[in-house]
């Protein structure tokens, strides 16, 4: 199989801070999956990976309902398809993991877990539920980091693994900027030929992406590689995929902007003559911006938490009796046990606006135990607590 070889070695990122847990299996050799090598049967499958040799990365731009920053793909997965295009899903059903974000606490990834919590969202359900399916589909067929692979094994390492070299892969490939790089940029109105799209994803790998469309929307990329060595610290080399194609028109392509969300995670601290107006009428969709000692400080995102460094959710406001009832991603919003809160079997409570804040029961100061900062998040409660805190509505 003829291919350019461009490495992407992650030892450019911090991907061998995942061997920092384990001792590895030794190789005696770095084999490249899909290679004439890699198929003998002298070489172990804890030392190249294989049935499933090429690694797709795979990205989403989801934009209804909005996952992610407003200026970056976010992650869908890395999934390790066979040579010659078909593929492998849920290999290992004892390892179907069912707490991904414990699993990562455990093995010291707190900043990885922070990092996923913002790139690697679902549009359909719960980010721990998209994760615990892309690591059971896709990760426990990853032969090289079989538990049988490790020296030294503790339950859920290769889980942990995993999830860090998905993330330190896909830093390193800014479909984002390479799509601007070339003039296209989310709109509203403008359209895209496929032509244009691949050209400007070609810089990012040296190899053709493949690309999806659902309704002329561009949606998805798909990266193709061959690994050198075990997953934990391979080189990655770009490849064409095979077996895949992309079923975009070849034009009239519609990249539409990310409508709400926030830009790329550094703080959503803003001046006031660069914060828009908060409306205060509570109607159709927008977002709850929090305010601390006067000034705006962060956000509610989609479970009903304060942050100040993640992508604001979008709430739907509907009309309900003498108030209004807001609902996320995540599903109705309500006060339980006296914390606001927005998940799916939630009951729906009914707020109001006083003032042009949100309020419950007439009274528009929440509070929490802590100011968030950094990866912190503040649960948000009605009972008096440390500090107090206002949401004011801003229409998107």
């Amino acid at each position: 199989m003829a291919f350019t070889v461009l490495s992407i070695a992650l030892a450019a990122v911090p991907v061998t801070n995942a061997l920092s847990l384990v001792n590895r299996a030794t190789c005696s050799s770095t084999v490249e999956s899909c290679s004439s090598g890699a198929s003998s049967s002298s070489v172990s499958s804890c030392c190249v990976n294989k049935p499933g040799g090429q690694f797709l990365q795979t990205q989403f731009w989801d934009t209804d309902p909005v996952t992610g920053p407003s200026n970056s793909w976010t992650i869908h997965g890395l999934w390790p398809d066979n040579c010659d295009g078909t593929y492998d899903e849920n290999c290992d059903s004892s390892r179907a993991y069912t707490d991904i974000t414990t699993i990562l606490q455990n093995n010291g990834k707190s900043s990885l877990l922070s990092y996923m919590q913002s790139y690697w969202q679902s549009n359909d359900g719960t980010p721990e539920s998209f994760w615990e399916h892309e690591w059971s589909t896709h990760g426990t067929c990853v032969s090289t980091i079989n538990p049988s692979c490790y020296s030294s094994y503790t339950k859920g390492q290769e889980a942990a693994d995993y999830f860090q070299v998905v993330v330190d892969l896909f830093k390193t490939l800014d479909t984002y900027s390479a799509l601007s790089a070339a003039g296209i940029t989310p709109s509203s109105s403008k359209t895209y030929t496929s032509a244009q799209i691949q050209a400007a994803l070609l810089k990012v790998t040296g190899k053709a992406a493949i690309i999806s469309c659902s309704n002329s929307e561009l949606y998805q990329v798909y990266y193709g590689f061959f690994v050198n060595g075990p997953l934990t610290n391979a080189d990655f080399v770009a490849s064409t995929v095979v077996g895949q194609s992309s079923n975009c028109p070849s034009s009239g392509i519609k990249y539409l902007p990310k409508s709400g969300s926030s830009p790329a995670p550094t703080t959503t601290k803003t001046s006031t003559t660069t914060t828009k107006t908060a409306t205060g009428t509570f109607s159709g969709k927008g977002y709850l911006n929090a305010y601390y000692n006067g000034n705006q400080d962060g956000c509610l995102i989609a479970a009903g938490t304060w942050y100040t460094t993640g992508t604001c959710a979008t709430y739907t406001a509907t009309p309900s009796g003498s108030g209004f009832t807001l609902t996320s991603s995540k599903g109705n919003c309500g006060v339980v046990s006296g914390t606001f809160t927005c998940a799916s079997g939630v009951s729906a409570t009914v707020f109001n606006a006083v003032s042009g804040k949100l309020a419950y029961n007439g009274a528009s100061t929440f509070y929490s135990n802590v100011v968030p900062t950094g990866s912190t998040q503040a649960t948000v409660s009605t009972s008096s607590n440390t500090y107090s805190v206002t949401f004011q509505w801003q229409s998107a």
